[in-house]
Formats: C-alpha cells, sequence, structure tokens
C-alpha cells in the first residue's frame, strides 16, 4: 500500500504541476492536443496486441479496411475489394500513400505486414481460427486466401491489430517498432515506456493536413489522477473519466458514449469450485446487478440481460424471439474458499468486486479478492489462477461484428478463454456463424451462440458500460467512437489552441 501511495502521489504532483504534458517539441504546445489514457502499453505499443488500439486512436497506423457506424466496410488503405472465390479475396491499393520512413505503400510490403500477424504467436485476437495468407498481385493489389470460407474478411481486414505497416518495422528477431511505420496522419516519434509518447503531425499524409501540430499522450491508471488532468485544465482529452468524478467537473467536459461493452464475471470452469456447473449455477443466481449499476455507476450503465449490450441494437429484439435460458440446479456453497480477482484501471471495478463479494458471501462463499493492475493480473487471469475474474470487456472491438468477442473468449482454440471453457456445442455454434455472410441469418446465429454459452454459467454478465469521456472546452473534433478506434482525426483540435 505504501508503493501505491507513493505511485499515486507521484502521478498527481506530475498532473498538477504539468510536467506529465510537457513533451518538449518544437512546436508550440498551443499547437499540440495533450491526451491522458487510462491503460499504459503492455507490449511496447506492437500492433500485433491489444496496444494497436492505442496506434489507431491516435491515427498513426492504418488498415487496408475501414468501418462505418453501422459497422459495414468501407475503404481504408485499400480502395476496393473483390471475392474471387470462396476463399480468396482481391484487395487494390489506395495510391500515392507513403509510410512515415518514406517508403511507399505497395504490395508487397502490405502482403508481408498480414502474412506476420498471420503467423504471430499468439495470433492477433481477429484471427482466431482463421488461417490466413497474402500474396502480391502487381505492385497494386494484393491477394488473401482464406483456409476456409469467410464472408467476413473485409471486417476482419480492420482491426487495429492488422495495421499496416512499414517493411523496416518488422525486425529480424521477430520483434515490431512502430516509430516512423504507420501511413496515418500523426507520426509516433518516440514512446517513454509506459508512461508517455509523442507523435508529430506528417505533412504528406495522403488525406490531408491535420489542424494540430502533434500529439503528447500521457499514461495514467488513476481514474482520480485523469479526471484532475481534465480539471486543472492539462489536458484536452481524458479518457475514462471515473463516474465519481463526474461531479466536480463541468457537465459540458463530460461526454457519454454508449458503449458495445460487457461487464462480465467469468469463472473458472476448469479448475476449482466451479467446475462444478450446479456451483455456478448458485452464482448465477446469487448476483444482483441493479444494486452494483445503482451505486456503483451511479445510473450511468444498463442492467445485462446477455453478453451484447443496448449498444448492438439487434441483439436484444432476437434474443428475446428465443427460449429463455433453462435455469440450472444449483447447489450449497458450504463454505466454499474461492478466489475474485479483478483490475484497478478502470476505478469502477474494485468497487464492483466488493459488492460481488458480499454478494457471494451472502450465498455460502468464503471470498478472498485480489485487485492489481491490468498489466500485472493478466496473465494470471488467462493461466486460470483465479476463480472468478471481473472484466469489462469490448464485444465489438475488432471486427464490428461480435462473433470474433465470442470465439475468442468461449471457443476451445480462443486466447481469451479466462473461464477456461471448452464446449464442443458451443465451438459448433460459433463455427455455424463463422460460414455465414454478415446480415440476418449471421446475427440469428450469434444469438444462438450466445444462449449457449450463457446456459453454461461460465460468463455472468452483470452490465454494459456507458463510457465518459472528458474533452476540455474548446476542444474539437474529437471522436466518441463507441468502438474505441478513432479518438484523433484531421479536425482535431486544442481547446487551448487559438
Amino acid at each position: 500500500m505504501n508503493t501505491f501511495g507513493r505511485t499515486l502521489g507521484g502521478l498527481m504532483s506530475c498532473l498538477l504541476l504539468g510536467g506529465c504534458f510537457d513533451g518538449g517539441h518544437a512546436s508550440s504546445k498551443e499547437d499540440r492536443l495533450q491526451i491522458v489514457m487510462m491503460q499504459p502499453p503492455r507490449s511496447g505499443l506492437t500492433p500485433l496486441s491489444d496496444d494497436a488500439f492505442k496506434l489507431s486512436r491516435w491515427n498513426t497506423a492504418e488498415t487496408l479496411v475501414t468501418l462505418d457506424p453501422q459497422g459495414d466496410a468501407m475503404p481504408g488503405l485499400a480502395s476496393r475489394w473483390q471475392p474471387l472465390d470462396a476463399t480468396h479475396w482481391r484487395f487494390e491499393l489506395r495510391d500515392g500513400v507513403h509510410f512515415h520512413d518514406g517508403a511507399p505503400l505497395n504490395a508487397d510490403s502490405v502482403a508481408h505486414a498480414l502474412n506476420v500477424a498471420a503467423h504471430a504467436t499468439p495470433k492477433p485476437r481477429i484471427l482466431d481460427g482463421v488461417t490466413l495468407t497474402a500474396v502480391a498481385d502487381g505492385d497494386h493489389a494484393v491477394i488473401v486466401t482464406t483456409l476456409q470460407a469467410d464472408p467476413l474478411l473485409p471486417q476482419r481486414l480492420s482491426s487495429p491489430q492488422l495495421v499496416i505497416l512499414s517493411p523496416a518495422a518488422y525486425r529480424a528477431d521477430g520483434t515490431l517498432d512502430p516509430r516512423r511505420a504507420g501511413t496515418g496522419p500523426f507520426i509516433l516519434n518516440s514512446i517513454e515506456g509506459t508512461s508517455a509518447a509523442h507523435l508529430d503531425r506528417f505533412d504528406d499524409y495522403w488525406g490531408g493536413k491535420a489542424q494540430s501540430a502533434g500529439i503528447d499522450v500521457s499514461f495514467v491508471p488513476d481514474g482520480v489522477a485523469r479526471a484532475a488532468a481534465l480539471r486543472t485544465h492539462r489536458a484536452d482529452i481524458v479518457e475514462a473519466i471515473p463516474v465519481s468524478q463526474v461531479s466536480l467537473l463541468p457537465p459540458q467536459e463530460v461526454h457519454e458514449v454508449p458503449m458495445p461493452r460487457t461487464n462480465t464475471l467469468y469463472l473458472n470452469t476448469r479448475t476449482g469450485a466451479f467446475r462444478d456447473p450446479a456451483l455456478r449455477a448458485l452464482v448465477a443466481s446469487a448476483v444482483q446487478r441493479q444494486p452494483i449499476v445503482e451505486r456503483v455507476y451511479e445510473g450511468r450503465a444498463d442492467v445485462a440481460k446477455g453478453l451484447l449490450g443496448p449498444a448492438i441494437a439487434w441483439a436484444a429484439p432476437l434474443r428475446d424471439r428465443q427460449l429463455p435460458v433453462e435455469a440450472t440446479v444449483s447447489a450449497p456453497a458450504n463454505g466454499k474458499v474461492i478466489t475474485l480477482a479483478t483490475f484497478s484501471d478502470r476505478a469502477e471495478l474494485p468497487e464492483v468486486a466488493v459488492m460481488l463479494a458480499e454478494q457471494l458471501k451472502a450465498a455460502g462463499f468464503e471470498v478472498h479478492q485480489v485487485v492489481r493492475e491490468y498489466a500485472h493480473i493478466e496473465s494470471d487471469a488467462l493461466a486460470g489462477k483465479f476463480d472468478a475474474f471481473i472484466l469489462s470487456r469490448a464485444t465489438v472491438l475488432d471486427s464490428g461484428d461480435p462473433l470474433a468477442y465470442l470465439y475468442s473468449d468461449f471457443s476451445c482454440y480462443g486466447s481469451f478463454n479466462l473461464s477456461q471453457l471448452c464446449d464442443a456445442g458451443i465451438d459448433q455454434a460459433l463455427q455455424n456463424a463463422a460460414g455465414l455472410a454478415p446480415g440476418s441469418a449471421r446475427r440469428e446465429a450469434i444469438i444462438t451462440a450466445e444462449r449457449q454459452i450463457l446456459a453454461t454459467h461460465a460468463a455472468i454478465p452483470l452490465l454494459h458500460e456507458r463510457v465518459l469521456q472528458g474533452e476540455r472546452e474548446g476542444t474539437q473534433g474529437a471522436f466518441r467512437d463507441p468502438r474505441e478506434r478513432q479518438l484523433i482525426g484531421l479536425d482535431t483540435k486544442s481547446g487551448s489552441a487559438p
């Protein structure tokens, strides 16, 4: 606790004194955007990890395909595409694009980037269950081949984990260096470990010149410190303002964005108490969602009825048309000792853990709690070292389609399977959905798979979040993106700029 106190004190001092935001760049501070983000980089900003979403939100690295608000595929670095047959797609590249290091975007560089991602260990989450290869078709097109028919391939290639970087970024030792390697309007020039990053405007960007001269990013896991940065006008944009801090900020500086993000309690089905389906059913019956929404989130969240929330407008109507999940007979807890874990980066989660622990104690469990920063708890959670884990999870982060999330979290072969769940029936349901083209039949199949997952009680959805994004008064053009892909655009401008 002393170490935590010193760290928090240092962060607060850094924020209030302004040292966190001094990028030391030649352009005036008024020309630059000051951003505070919640989670520090986990993997040195390699795009093969979730750090890719930072590269996307800063608009430094780009993908072949983008998504519109409905999740339909739109041109990115690829100007057009077409299927050649069930397993081959041809993507034509946009003309006149250069990487930040001066190298031209061409078919060889695109094919190389996609093949590196396809053969990475572990694979990017969006490629779970997908075998993919890319080859150049002349200088200005690539042909992407999948082992099985993949009608969602264009949307899949929109994932920030499949950004296209300069060939120089891919080093011989297998590491990736994203500095000066993207194609976006901002050049990532420097990374200060897990504390800061600095970007400058790329004046030769194919899409036009950005209004801001650059971006200075600070990573501040503590929510109170992030709110202080907005309150003291040391930041233009602040990610994830805690609900508890909203009343201390001007209302016009806090923007509520409904998110396809579900706060879920994952139960370990492989080891420990929750190998027993009856005990999982007991937990499902003991959880009370409404008090959590009211007391922890002050009503700024939606009670979960499924894994997919109201930000996915089609989910609830389809769910209501299906048969309800059948109740599973529960067993008494009889004082079973369980470990309930979560992370502190999202300020509400430790409070959720406290309330859930009380609910589970009332159901007869003895509950031990573990709370750490996400970077220090993820590996243990994925290894199944806890009986239960509370996670705030984006459900359409990668492709605009929730199937990738369901596969990653609940397939036998999923790379983010916190519940350690392996069920042949669920895998078959996910495979059935994957074979369908985007549209109503695919959506119906996804809800069928969701129903089967919920029936196991391996994951108990608690609530659907609404993110609170802070923007200093006068800041212009910031994206409020439910998918957490976009934050800074060509027209984004600092609140302190003239």
